[in-house]
């Protein structure tokens, strides 16, 4: 079946080479069944580095996000969080009303909260909620807060509990300590690769580091509904409030749409990241260093991708990568 998914691996490794990324990592899931595995590369561009495997773990960077998705979800499906129209400030006690103001629980998990946070750590507002898209740290710190304040836990651990340790997620953690199946990160290529390490595994910082192939089960939870070998790990209505699109109303019909963090495909849009050729229904999970979760219900796939370099995508043209790559895979399965 490999021949099927070749022009897929030759966009993968072309595209490793010239974003100068040391390592790749590719894994396509077809009916709940792996269908192409492929590993390319090296822990980072060391002349004594060793060989990216299925073992190999990769820093997800904002993939992460996905993970705080459901979290959140849960919490919504639970009470909890009682809407996602509930206003924030009903929620934050310890941030400026007036600067929230409007701002809703909706906004801040679809990017549309127009918060942003300055080198000084002050919040700011760029613009009025709703009125704009925009990719921004501070509703995740904000999310991550509140999960922690509502289950007196931080949602890793909620996780672990809930979704890890049924599943048989064993390689997905928030790491603190160099160890020897890390890939680094390259920031510069001129430059030695680093690990992406956090003083903390609650979930606030960007240290989750997860194996391919625990990368793809994680979206082939999602595809499932919740359901996973015939058990129901989550709750159906979890994931459905997860992935599916969430956004208000926006007059702007070029800005992307989101799920609890996913990407989420209605239609194509010039913003999305999501190729044209990708039936609707879709949705995608992707950070700075080139982790991607691609899932298209429609044709019962996932797709999980791995790279190891920041601005994976090719600068100002990341985009048109992003939609590349989602295209090819639905091309290879379409008919």
């Amino acid at each position: 079946m490999s021949d099927r998914f070749k022009e897929i691996i030759n966009w993968v490794e072309d595209l490793k080479v010239r974003n100068q990324s040391s390592a790749s990592a590719l894994l396509i899931m077809k009916d709940n069944k792996i269908v192409l595995e492929n590993y390319n590369g090296f822990h980072c561009h060391s002349p004594i580095s060793i060989p990216v495997t299925c073992n190999s773990k990769f820093n997800v960077a904002s993939a992460r996000k996905s993970y705080l998705g459901l979290a959140v979800a849960f919490a919504i499906y639970e009470g909890k969080i009682k809407s996602l129209d509930d206003y924030a400030i009903d929620y934050f006690d310890e941030l400026d009303k007036g600067l929230l103001g409007k701002t809703t629980i909706r906004h801040l998990v679809t990017h549309s909260h127009g918060l942003n946070e300055a080198d000084n750590g002050s919040i700011y507002r760029e613009f009025e909620p709703g009125q704009g898209w925009a990719y921004r740290g501070i509703n995740i710190l904000m999310m991550t807060n509140l999960i922690k304040n509502l289950y007196n836990k931080n949602f890793p651990e909620l996780l672990k509990e809930r979704v890890f340790i049924p599943l048989g997620l064993k390689e997905t953690s928030w790491e603190t300590k160099e160890i020897e199946r890390l890939v680094k990160v390259i920031d510069n290529p001129d430059k030695e690769a680093s690990f992406k390490l956090g003083y903390s595994s609650d979930g606030s910082e960007s240290n989750l580091h997860v194996t391919t192939r625990e990368f793809a089960y994680w979206g082939n939870l999602h595809l499932n509904k919740g359901n996973i070998n015939g058990k129901q790990i989550v709750p159906k209505e979890v994931i459905e409030i997860a992935t599916q699109v969430q956004n208000y109303n926006n007059k702007n019909i070029d800005l992307p749409q989101n799920g609890l963090f996913w990407y989420v495909q209605d239609f194509p849009r010039i913003y999305s990241e999501i190729g044209d050729r990708v039936p609707r229904g879709s949705y995608q999970i992707l950070g700075i260093t080139g982790p991607t979760i691609l899932v298209i219900p429609k044709y019962n796939v996932v797709v999980a991708k791995m790279y190891n370099k920041r601005y994976n995508y090719g600068g100002n043209n990341y985009l048109h990568y992003l939609r590349e790559f989602s295209n090819l895979v639905a091309d290879a399965f379409m008919g």
